[in-house]
């Protein structure tokens, strides 16, 4: 059975100042995410599915779906803020989307087969796709507990305009995840290296060192994982209450790995990454994907 790719697309984008998730990129008009979705088909994945506000559903359709008719399966679900288990009630004054956990949650009763899980927003590189395919595609049918997540060396997902946020990893001697802390201020220094800040100091770190940049491998049974531990999340008064909280994939992955339930496995990739967070990335953006056309690794046109 061939995978499915289910793309994070609920975001607000307030930062960005627009629905970026919609904004034209590639020489004629292609957005991140048709690079993410071309990539994914040659890689081997057979359908592909978007979480989205409800409220932009006739614009994602005509702009975005139309282009993709009869070349792959697609199908879509939607996040709101009152898509909450039984027995509990979105507090009147939250705006807040739930968190991206939630958001893959939506797509519990559509997807029965193995799935990838990407922000619909971020440039991940063909061999990103070719790793995360050949583990799903290689799982045997009813696999259950047995995740992955490509680790982007940290080398690769630095910025020239300043420091990064990544989630640093450490695998065990199987190769699988086994802690991510998150390092909010990492770049490369006048001398070379790569560091983070901690404290008063800059921490070394290795060029290859794994970061998570929210590119999971699941298998349908984390759907239950996840539905019962939002339960327990929303049960905390601490984060019912708190009107910014949110239910990471992080959060649910940390717990089935810490408990022993799941393990992860990390996947390394030679794949560059870069994205558009603010609206100030968006030329640099533009730049890398054209030298990536004119190099060959994708045509003129994608579809």
């Amino acid at each position: 059975m061939k995978p499915t790719l289910f793309l994070l697309a609920a975001g607000m984008g307030s930062r960005y100042g627009g629905l970026k998730q919609l904004d034209g990129v590639g020489p004629n008009g292609e957005t991140i995410m048709d690079y993410s979705i071309y990539d994914a088909i040659r890689a081997g994945f057979g359908k592909i599915v978007w979480v989205i506000r409800k409220d932009f559903e006739e614009q994602f359709r005509s702009q975005i779906l139309s282009k993709y008719q009869g070349k792959v399966q697609c199908e879509l679900c939607f996040q709101s803020l009152e898509a909450l288990p039984e027995g509990f009630v979105c507090p009147k004054d939250r705006i807040k989307p739930w968190g991206t956990n939630h958001a893959v949650l939506m797509g519990k009763d559509i997807i029965k087969e193995p799935f990838c899980v990407i922000n619909c927003d971020d440039f991940y590189g063909k061999d990103a796709f070719v790793q995360i395919a050949k583990y799903l595609s290689n799982l045997p049918e009813g696999t259950k507990n047995k995740y992955a997540m490509v680790g982007f060396r940290v080398c690769n997902t630095l910025s020239e305009n300043g420091t990064v946020a990544r989630g640093v990893c450490t695998s065990n001697a199987q190769n699988h995840l086994t802690d991510v802390v998150e390092r909010t201020e990492i770049k490369r220094m006048e001398n070379g290296r790569i560091c983070y800040h901690e404290g008063d100091n800059w921490v070394e770190v290795s060029e290859n060192a794994p970061v998570s940049m929210n590119f999971w491998g699941f298998t349908p049974d984390y759907f239950e994982y996840s539905e019962a531990y939002f339960k327990e999340f929303l049960s905390d008064s601490k984060n019912i209450e708190n009107l910014k909280a949110e239910f990471f994939i992080p959060l649910m992955v940390n717990k089935l790995i810490t408990e022993g339930t799941a393990t992860c496995e990390v996947l390394d990739t030679t794949s560059k990454w870069f994205g558009v967070t603010y609206a100030a990335d968006r030329p640099d953006t533009v730049r890398r994907i054209k030298e990536l056309v004119d190099a060959g690794e994708y045509p003129e046109k994608l579809f």
